[in-house]
C-alpha cells in the first residue's frame, strides 16, 4: 500500500482538459442543496439511460434474467429506475469526496456499530462485507466517520487523473488497498484492523467458484472464505441504502457471521451470494446492474450477454 500522491500538475496536458471540466462540474455539484442535487442526479440518470446503450443493455438483460416473469413494461421502468439511481450516485460521490464531515454525518444514520466493535475486540481483524450498491461511495464515508479506523479495497481506474482524484477523495474516509494486493489485505487483517470488501462482482481465476445468484449459476469470488480461514478475521456484513423521500441514508451493520468459514469454500461463497441477494431484493434499483454479473465459469462458455439489440440503435 502506497500513500504517495501524484502531483496534479502532471495532468495539465490537453488530453486531460475534458476530464478536468467534468471534475470541475462534479465539484460544483457537491455545493448544491441536497434536494436540488438529487433532482439533478435523476436528470443525469435519464441522460445516461439515453446515451449509454451498452450499459443499458446489460441492465436490461440482468433484469430480464432475474425477473423472467415480470411484464416488459415493469422491467423497462425498473431499468429506468436503475439509471436514475446511477445518476444520483454521481452526486453522492461528489459529497463523499468533497463535502464536509458535518454535512455527510447529517445525511443519514449508521446502526449496529456495536457489532463491528465487538468483532474488532477479538483482535483478529474484520472483513466488512457488502455489495456494489450505487450508494457505496457516500455510505462508505458515513461508516468510516462513525466507526473505528477502516481500510477499503479499491480497483485502479484506467485514467490516471481520475484515479488520482478518486484516491484522494476516498482517502478522506479510509486508507486504500489496491484490490489485487491480497498480501496487504492479509497484513491489515492480521494487525486487527477492519477492511471494507465487496466480493459480489463476476470473477474468474484460482480464487473463484460457481455459485447461484438469483438462481443463476455464475463465476463468483471465494476470497472472503479464504481470507477468513487464513487470518481468523470475523465477517461483519453491512448493507446501505438510499431511503425514500428526504429520509437520507441508512448504513446497517449486522452481527458477525457465525460458523464462518466452514470447511466448504463453495458453501461459504453461496452463503454470501444469498445474503447479498436478499439485500438487493429490498432495493433492486440501487444495485449496480450495469455490470455483467452473470459471467460463466470459463471464457469459452456461452455468454448470457451475447446478443446486444441496441448495438446499431441511434
Amino acid at each position: 500500500m502506497s500513500n504517495s500522491r501524484t502531483p496534479l500538475h502532471h495532468f495539465l496536458g490537453p488530453r486531460y482538459w475534458l476530464l478536468w471540466l467534468g471534475l470541475g462540474l462534479m465539484r460544483l455539484f457537491s455545493l448544491l442543496p441536497t434536494a436540488l442535487a438529487m433532482r439533478l442526479g435523476r436528470g443525469l440518470g435519464w441522460v445516461m439511460y439515453r446515451v449509454l446503450p451498452k450499459r443499458r443493455y446489460v441492465a436490461e438483460r440482468n433484469i430480464e434474467l432475474i425477473y423472467p416473469k415480470l411484464e416488459s413494461q415493469l422491467r423497462e421502468q425498473m431499468v429506468k429506475d436503475i439509471f436514475a439511481s446511477l445518476g444520483m450516485s454521481v452526486i453522492e460521490t461528489t459529497w463523499s469526496w468533497w463535502a464536509s464531515d458535518r454535512r455527510v454525518q447529517n445525511m443519514g444514520r449508521v446502526e449496529g456499530l456495536e457489532h463491528l466493535e465487538r468483532a474488532l475486540a477479538k483482535g483478529k481483524g474484520v472483513i466488512l462485507l457488502t455489495g456494489h450498491f450505487t450508494t457505496l461511495e457516500l455510505t462508505g464515508r458515513m461508516l468510516c466517520l462513525g466507526g473505528p479506523d477502516i481500510f477499503a479495497m479499491y480497483r485502479r481506474h484506467r485514467n490516471p487523473l481520475f484515479q488520482e482524484i478518486m484516491r484522494r477523495g476516498r482517502e478522506r474516509s479510509a486508507p486504500q488497498i489496491v484490490k489485487q494486493d491480497v498480501r496487504e489485505m492479509v497484513r491489515v487483517l492480521k494487525r486487527g484492523k477492519a477492511v471494507w470488501y465487496a466480493p459480489d462482482q463476476a470473477f474468474r481465476g484460482k480464487m473463484s467458484t460457481v455459485a447461484d445468484f438469483f438462481g443463476i449459476a455464475c463465476s463468483t469470488n471465494t476470497a472472503t472464505s479464504r481470507m477468513t480461514r487464513m487470518t481468523g478475521a470475523a465477517v461483519v456484513p453491512f448493507l446501505s441504502q438510499r431511503l425514500p423521500g428526504t429520509d437520507g441514508y441508512l448504513v446497517k451493520l449486522l452481527p458477525a457471521l457465525e460458523n464462518f468459514p466452514s470447511d466448504d469454500t463453495q458453501a461459504d461463497t453461496q452463503r454470501i451470494n444469498d445474503l447479498i441477494e436478499s439485500w438487493i431484493r429490498r432495493v433492486p434499483d440501487q444495485y449496480l446492474w450495469v455490470h455483467r454479473r452473470f459471467k460463466p465459469e470459463h471464457e469459452g462458455m456461452e455468454s448470457l450477454y451475447k446478443v446486444n439489440p441496441h448495438k446499431n440503435r441511434r
